[in-house]
């Protein structure tokens, strides 16, 4: 959130770009992977938004307030899910809930009287909850990783390449497990750098 401007920026680019992703893929998909991509691409543009470079773009302080209530929201939409369907939500109450820490984490010093967190470099959090979340995306990037690492097994054969059928329930990219697990993946990533800067 605060540092080099140039690393600042590919940060918003990658979340940007995977917020879009989730954007389409939630126009093409129903029910629960709806709203599962919905939440992710909230999550993608909001990171987005919050890791402009401090130095290029001045947000205002009330800007952390709004950030934490929208993840807030998610976070309680998450527990719902969650405690309705556990699984994949889990990760999406987690998602919500470092999005929510960050957020505070970045108003405090604006509360104090700093103009920003980022620009200041007065931002913080508590080092146990930081480390632990810290901990929590690194293994979770670490499987995502070694699942779309393909099992040599799995490795492509000659011969004809399957062709999605017209007509089909949506884009075939829409359906392709492996882009969503990229989209997570990214966003872990991006949580990292994240956490690792506040």
């Amino acid at each position: 959130m605060h540092g080099a401007t140039l690393s600042g920026w590919l940060l918003v680019v990658l979340c940007a770009a995977t917020g879009v992703y989730c954007l389409l893929r939630m126009r093409a998909c129903a029910g629960e992977e709806r709203r599962a991509a919905g939440g992710e691409a909230l999550m993608g543009l909001g990171m987005a938004v919050m890791a402009l470079p401090a130095t290029v773009v001045a947000q205002p302080g009330w800007s952390w307030a709004v950030y934490a209530a929208v993840f807030g929201g998610a976070a309680l939409f998450g527990l719902a899910g969650a405690a309705r369907r556990g699984g994949h939500h889990l990760h999406h109450l987690v998602g919500s809930l470092a999005m929510l820490y960050m957020a505070v984490a970045m108003a405090a010093p604006v509360a104090q009287g700093a103009h920003s967190g980022h620009a200041t470099g007065t931002a913080g959090g508590i080092p146990v909850l930081t480390g632990g979340l810290l901990l929590y995306y690194t293994v979770y990037v670490l499987r995502a990783g070694a699942r779309l690492a393909p099992a040599p097994s799995a490795l492509p054969k000659t011969g004809p390449v399957p062709v999605p059928v017209a007509g089909g329930p949506g884009p075939a990219w829409a359906h392709r497990p492996e882009l969503t697990l990229v989209c997570r993946l990214s966003m872990a990533l991006a949580t990292v750098a994240m956490l690792v800067t506040l």
